[in-house]
């Protein structure tokens, strides 16, 4: 049909079993989709599965987050530990960029949208650098689950400005 208006076609965003389609995908990170199981009074949903943790199964620390709506936390890194983030209340974005020099996808930028709605539990390996946005008019709450505890006399945080010039990719507003 000829329109006289031309608009961007819509790319792919499922398969015919509504599992996401994955544009850009980083060595290492995963995205395991969870599954709500409605019970007689509400549902419930698996946050975490040792299985779904691949080499690294520990849980030594649990980190709730808020994030105010429109807010962006960005961009840090951790050299050691793993990040296992799952939201459980509102919408976020998460940028992920792969800094590590030895890995087949370096300098690879991927999103991962994350909300109760479909829930996902997303690992971080070390090395790849996060950025998260809170969408939409309410907080947003996220749980990390990592492998290694916060060490506050040595933290394993490594931090870039939100706009910094090494990392691809801007949030928008």
């Amino acid at each position: 049909m000829k329109l006289s208006i031309d608009a961007p076609k819509d790319p792919q965003s499922v398969m015919p079993d509504w599992s996401l389609v994955t544009a850009t995908e980083i060595d290492g990170v995963v995205a395991r989709e969870a599954k709500h199981v409605l019970t007689t009074n509400g549902s419930l949903v698996e946050l975490l599965r040792t299985e779904w943790l691949g080499g690294t199964p520990a849980v030594e620390q649990v980190i709730l987050r808020n994030i105010d709506p429109g807010g962006v936390s960005a961009w840090h890194v951790h050299r050691v530990t793993t990040d296992r983030l799952f939201c459980v209340s509102g919408r976020v974005l998460v940028v992920l960029y792969d800094a590590r020099v030895d890995s087949r996808t370096h300098g690879v930028v991927a999103e991962h949208r994350l909300g109760p709605q479909r829930p996902t539990l997303l690992v971080v390996p070390p090395g790849v650098y996060h950025g998260v946005k809170a969408l939409g008019a309410q907080p947003s709450m996220l749980v990390n689950m990592v492998d290694q505890a916060y060490k506050y006399e040595d933290p394993d945080h490594w931090r870039l400005p939100q706009d910094a010039s090494e990392i691809p990719y801007r949030f928008s507003n």
